[in-house]
């Protein structure tokens, strides 16, 4: 990751039928064809993978609506979230959030571990400083914080790295998605400063 990429050009697609609307965002350029199409087929990939979860193709599927949040577009790092909401009878619908942090001059994807130094015992760090902000908050947990999870959900939103779970999974429905946004000053000594979280230091 050398930064040169400063922000990717990003347009909508959609797949659209029946009761089903989703919005994909798609690279168009400001970096090579090969990293363009890496990212481009994993944010596809993702996206079908989340209307999958959801039940799709359904019957049952009243509504099903996808939209996306571009966290982070800068410094030759893209991170966003992709957002696929579907409705198929009962009190509510269900929201899945799914997340992704690319090299925007590789193409490279990244997950949480590959943010910091090998042998960083970050899980330990980063556990202890969400239990801090749910004591801060005075969360309502639904049962003790039982720690991040092995595929834990990331995106990285300026000069914070954003950790969040989904719903149902640690506090009750009405609270939403719970979000843990961390600075990376406090946590600068772990970072691997080659990697996402490195360019955001400076």
């Amino acid at each position: 990751m050398n930064g040169q990429t400063l922000m990717l050009p990003i347009i909508i697609a959609n797949i659209a039928q029946d009761h089903v609307k989703i919005n994909v965002p798609v690279v168009t350029g400001g970096t090579n064809p090969g990293a363009k199409q890496k990212i481009n087929d994993l944010i596809m990939e993702q996206t079908r993978s989340l209307m999958k979860e959801q039940g799709y193709p359904s019957p049952d599927i009243r509504e099903m609506d996808g939209t996306f949040e571009i966290k982070t577009n800068q410094r030759g790092v893209l991170s966003l979230s992709l957002l696929n909401y579907a409705f198929a009878g009962g009190a509510h619908g269900n929201t899945l959030q799914k997340s992704l942090t690319f090299d925007a001059d590789t193409g490279r994807s990244y997950s949480l571990g590959e943010l910091f130094k090998p042998g960083s015992d970050y899980e330990k760090r980063l556990n202890r400083i969400i239990e801090a902000q749910i004591k801060a908050r005075d969360l309502p947990l639904l049962e003790k914080f039982p720690g991040m999870a092995k595929d834990q959900d990331f995106y990285i939103a300026d000069k914070s790295l954003v950790l969040y779970f989904p719903l149902y999974a640690i506090v009750p429905y009405a609270w939403g998605f719970p979000y843990f946004p961390i600075s990376v000053y406090e946590i600068q000594d772990i970072i691997d400063e080659e990697g996402p979280l490195g360019e955001m230091l400076y």
